[in-house]
């Protein structure tokens, strides 16, 4: 199950890398942009709570979408970009193995414990 599920997440990065070959930016932009939602982390230094749910939100594919399509709807780029880089990092982290978090620490997902087999 756990391959099935990491070749879903590298079709999700893909199509993420798709969509942001359709935006009029340079690659290097998708390099420099990739591990932004990462900085969510910063969320843990108020707590588990705090973090889990900071962690959370930017790393939720649902919101990502909604920012995406918002950015369709007022032809804005810049927003559609925000949207295809939340997106893909997300993606990217499942991949790998980094789930949503529980309140319990950060190392405890729905995909299992960080770091575990």
């Amino acid at each position: 199950m756990k391959t099935l599920i990491k070749l879903e997440e590298a079709a999700l990065f893909l199509l993420g890398i798709y969509f942001f070959s359709l935006l009029d930016y340079a690659w290097w932009w998708f390099l420099v942009l990739i591990l932004v939602p990462d900085f969510s982390m910063l969320g843990y230094l108020f707590g588990n709570k705090a973090g889990a749910w900071a962690y959370n939100f930017f790393h939720h594919r649902g919101v990502a979408i909604l920012i995406y399509l918002a950015g369709l709807y007022f032809n804005n780029q810049l927003v559609q970009l925000t949207g295809i880089i939340w997106f893909a990092h997300s993606s990217m982290d499942r991949l790998f193995g980094y789930g949503l978090k529980y309140e319990k620490g950060f190392k405890f997902t729905h995909l299992g414990e960080v770091g575990k087999n």
